[in-house]
């Protein structure tokens, strides 16, 4: 990408910070990969964090399930290696999200490697055999009374051996901590151009949208769920990433 296209796509990005409730529509979709990437920091570490550790778990006779898929970015490098014997599937509750993955992956789909869908965890789980599932930046966006079933849907659909990876935004520990925490990453923002305007009208846009719990907590709904060898391997500040496994 140009620096021309790259400055281009962060007016639109900037513009499209929501002044009322977040909501994943046309508008966050079209420019939802340069918005990570401006939120998230090690961005890139963690998207190759993922697919590195999920590889290992990747077999033939069960899928590879992303639950919370958005546009795709976490399934794709899963898909090269999708066949009939080892799909792969993403469902999301987003209308735009699902039809910008399906266009993504028409040949996929059509081959019938992959399966898109639009689907709401609060009240279902995609009916697949999984032997990797992965929930990237999703539980933090739902309630937080489903998230211990959602977890315990996700065990049931695990085959032995499986495992699920989890990333989410964290609290810190103590108010102190997560103060530090905050302030760290509202200044990589606006080292990433968001000014402090932009940072204030995200957050209110967010409030009750996007719920983070603590690193501890996290690690206790994946292990109250029934998995096991729930390890951490990434984190950066308010973000983290885990691969915990069904024996």
């Amino acid at each position: 990408m140009s620096m021309a296209d790259e400055s281009r796509d962060r007016e639109e990005v900037d513009r499209v910070v929501p002044g009322d409730k977040w909501a994943f529509d046309d508008e966050v979709t079209r420019v939802f990969e340069n918005m990570l990437r401006r939120s998230i920091p090690q961005y890139d570490v963690m998207r190759d964090a993922v697919t590195n550790v999920g590889r290992h778990f990747v077999r033939d006779g069960a899928a590879v399930v992303d639950i919370g898929c958005s546009r795709g970015d976490a399934l794709a490098p899963f898909v090269e290696l999708a066949t009939s014997l080892r799909p792969c599937v993403g469902v999301d509750v987003s209308g735009p999200m699902v039809a910008e993955a399906r266009a993504r992956f028409a040949p996929a789909i059509a081959a019938g490697r992959v399966a898109i869908g639009e689907l709401d965890l609060r009240s279902a789980y995609p009916a697949w055999s999984a032997s990797l599932t992965l929930a990237v930046l999703t539980l933090q966006f739902t309630p937080i009374e489903y998230r211990a079933r959602i977890l315990a849907d996700a065990y049931a659909h695990t085959v032995p051996g499986g495992a699920i990876i989890l990333v989410e935004k964290v609290l810190g520990g103590t108010a102190q901590a997560d103060g530090i925490l905050v302030e760290e990453y509202y200044r990589l923002k606006e080292g990433n151009g968001y000014s402090a305007d932009d940072i204030a009208r995200k957050r209110l846009s967010l409030e009750g949208v996007l719920v983070p719990v603590t690193a501890k907590w996290n690690e206790e709904l994946l292990r109250a769920a029934g998995f096991g060898g729930v390890e951490c391997f990434w984190r950066w500040m308010n973000f983290a990433a885990w691969v915990a496994v069904r024996g």
